[in-house]
């Protein structure tokens, strides 16, 4: 390791929808080098007030200083689980939503302009809920262009549903009013609007960079995302 993780903050990485934890592998991989704990756990993509509930109750069993950060609907995730609690001491957003109560994630990609997910989505019905998965011809364009195509089958084979409710589920708080935030913004991204995740950006009053790349930036600019990471952790030390 280039430095100790002595002192550091816990990086919590949290992925979104038609992912897992593993989409975060280039990420932990350069942050761990940098001497940061990190953990990613599975986000069960089951509705916001539980998966943040579900969050919340992981950082509970973490000691000291916490930067979270969320991709996709992950951002709404830790915006949520985050508010009340004193370790948080960063929010980082990596192409991701970060609601205003009464928001939610269906809402937000829809007022601008530039999604294309919804024709390439597939539904299956549980009985109960209706899971929404990304078609497999569409994955690689959609979800991770700048990615090489033998990567994207694995992810398109190996993608996590995401519950059709959890995207319609509406914000009940907001942690970004109150706890420091950086976004990286994907200025090629088919799933979340670049004009949507700027104005989520400005107004959370976010440190902000943007990359050319697509939806999958922490797969296809792991190094991207671990520097703004980074920049979080130091700015919030101490």
């Amino acid at each position: 390791m280039s430095s100790t993780s002595e002192n550091k903050p816990t990086v919590v990485l949290v992925h979104g929808a038609f992912a897992d934890a593993s989409s975060w592998n280039g990420v932990i991989e350069r942050l761990r080098h940098e001497g940061h704990p990190v953990v990613a756990p599975a986000n069960p993509l089951r509705g916001l007030a539980h998966d943040a509930d579900y969050l919340s109750d992981f950082l509970d069993r973490l000691d000291g200083p916490l930067v979270l950060v969320g991709h996709s609907y992950g951002g709404a995730v830790i915006s949520q689980a985050a508010t009340g609690d004193p370790n948080v001491k960063a929010l980082v957003y990596i192409a991701a939503f970060a609601p205003e109560t009464g928001e939610s994630a269906l809402e937000l990609s829809g007022r601008f302009p530039g999604s294309t997910l919804g024709p390439n989505l597939d539904s299956v019905s549980t009985g109960t809920e209706t899971d929404l998965y990304i078609k497999a011809d569409a994955f690689h364009h959609q979800f991770a262009a700048d990615v090489p195509r033998s990567v994207t089958d694995l992810m398109a084979a190996t993608q996590r549903p995401v519950a059709a409710s959890a995207l319609e589920e509406k914000a009940t708080t907001t942690a970004w009013k109150t706890v420091p935030s950086w976004s990286l913004i994907a200025t090629e991204d088919f799933n979340i609007p670049p004009a949507a995740q700027r104005f989520m950006s400005e107004r959370a009053r976010a440190h902000t960079t943007e990359v050319s790349a697509s939806h999958a930036v922490s797969v296809s600019q792991p190094a991207a995302v671990a520097h703004i990471i980074e920049q979080a952790s130091r700015a919030t030390a101490g």
